[in-house]
């Protein structure tokens, strides 16, 4: 993977990679040193709370990033698939517009199919697409049920385990640690020793998991209808329910009140920087580069290194389609599979494709069991026009040269403002949000330590 790669990855706002390396690559390793230096004074309490951060932080983010692919990809094989249904299918295909639709999508390729404009393997599976639309129309109650059922085991059971169990697990951990302290000190003071109650920061990794214990609680409950609108939620929007039900989770098994205030203080703080502020952030850098230097940054750095791509924009050969309206849209990449527009268009999911053979990803045509944000697809294409329009003109550039070199200045600069925003949304997460818990648990507390593990 090329270091343009890494940066369009971390770069997508709206996917789990900037979430996957602010939390594991920074956010983890600073929560733990800052843990330790906030309780260093009371050498057994840092020794616990340092150790509760660390087996916390890990499980859960074991959970958190590993649990609705697993989860979903178990009832997708043996629940979905089995009752005959395709769990590909989008349920909003179900509300039928004037360019895509159930009934549409079915008549619509049907007549491609029959037209012979689709031919050998990809022949075969928008056969089968438009069987497995059939299918779920016939089974439009069943099929959101167990969709719904999907979403609500893919979030319930990770937001389970994080918020009830691993908090459980680590307190009874603690707990049972700090019985055992308490047991060797009686014992010193009747054999006339003196007590040593602090425990050796290396011994963290000593026998971590072996001694875990989890005290029977009252059983978790989750009720409510799954509308059918949340069967359709990214990966994530899953996540950042997760971490709704995360937080809560944890405020209810907090051991004391002050715990309780200090965790809600934290949940909040960390919803927002995760979920909230890199939107913002990448909105006022973006708009800031634009306003200062005329460049749009709107279009990922790999678009912005593409030599073709660039090409065709100098020689003006660069084929968009002639409107934002729907049918227009859909029609272009229908028609023109092999395009740049819709090459991009399905590499940053606009539109779903299937290829007759995946691993070339050519002649491609639109799955009809997916569903197409034409707003977003007509946004895509009103950046790509705006880029190109400023690439031409700005500064002379009629000339490939010339359109490189104003390309490669933007990609300069999102590549510059995608790295500033990661950084200053870890910052914020990792270091900033800490400090400020530790001020407000000070004030709130009248404590810098850890208030769910002193006495």
């Amino acid at each position: 993977m090329t270091f343009t790669n890494i940066i369009s990855a971390i770069g997508n706002t709206s996917s789990v990679y900037p979430l996957i390396l602010r939390d594991c690559g920074v956010e983890i390793p600073s929560k733990v040193y800052l843990t330790y230096q906030e309780n260093k004074d009371d050498k057994n309490v840092a020794f616990l709370a340092t150790r509760e951060r660390i087996i916390d932080e890990y499980l859960t983010s074991a959970v958190w990033l590993g649990g609705i692919p697993l989860v979903e990809s178990l009832i997708n094989k043996f629940v979905i698939k089995k009752k005959g249904l395709n769990p590909d299918v989008n349920l909003k295909l179900f509300k039928e517009s004037d360019c895509q639709g159930l009934d549409y999508n079915v008549k619509t390729f049907s007549e491609k199919l029959k037209n012979g404009e689709i031919k050998g393997e990809l022949a075969g599976k928008i056969e089968k697409s438009i069987e497995d639309l059939k299918k779920v129309k016939g089974s439009k109650g069943l099929y959101e049920k167990l969709l719904s059922a999907k979403f609500a085991a893919s979030t319930v059971i990770p937001v389970a385990l994080m918020g009830f169990v691993i908090p459980k697990m680590v307190f009874g951990l603690t707990a049972k640690t700090k019985a055992a302290q308490k047991k060797r000190a009686e014992k010193n003071q009747i054999s006339g020793s003196t007590p040593s109650n602090a425990v050796p920061f290396t011994a963290l990794n000593r026998d971590v998991f072996s001694s875990m214990s989890l005290k029977k609680s009252s059983p978790v409950t989750f009720g409510g209808n799954m509308a059918s609108a949340v069967a359709n939620f990214t990966t994530y929007q899953k996540m950042a329910a997760i971490d709704g039900g995360y937080a809560a989770g944890r405020i209810i098994t907090s051991r004391k009140k002050n715990e309780a205030v200090d965790l809600g203080f934290k949940m909040l703080g960390m919803m927002f920087l995760n979920y909230v502020a890199p939107k913002y952030i990448e909105k006022i850098l973006d708009s800031a580069a634009n306003k200062a230097l005329n460049i749009d940054v709107k279009l990922d750095p790999l678009m912005l290194e593409d030599k073709e791509f660039l090409n065709q924009i100098a020689d003006r050969t660069l084929e968009l389609p002639k409107s934002c309206d729907g049918k227009e849209l859909l029609r272009f990449i229908d028609e023109n599979p092999d395009s740049l527009f819709t090459k991009y268009a399905a590499k940053f999911e606009k539109v779903k494709l299937l290829y007759e053979n995946p691993k070339v990803k050519k002649n491609g045509i639109r799955d009809p069991k997916a569903y197409v944000d034409i707003k977003e697809l007509a946004n895509f294409k009103k950046s790509i026009e705006e880029f190109a329009s400023k690439a031409r003109t700005s500064a002379g550039a009629t000339t490939l040269d010339a359109v490189q070199k104003f390309a490669k200045k933007a990609k300069f600069v999102k590549s510059l403002n995608i790295l500033t925003n990661v950084g200053l949304s870890s910052f914020l997460l990792a270091y900033c949000l800490p400090k400020v818990q530790y001020v407000f648990r000070e004030w709130y507390t009248g404590s810098k330590l850890e208030p769910g593990i002193i006495d």
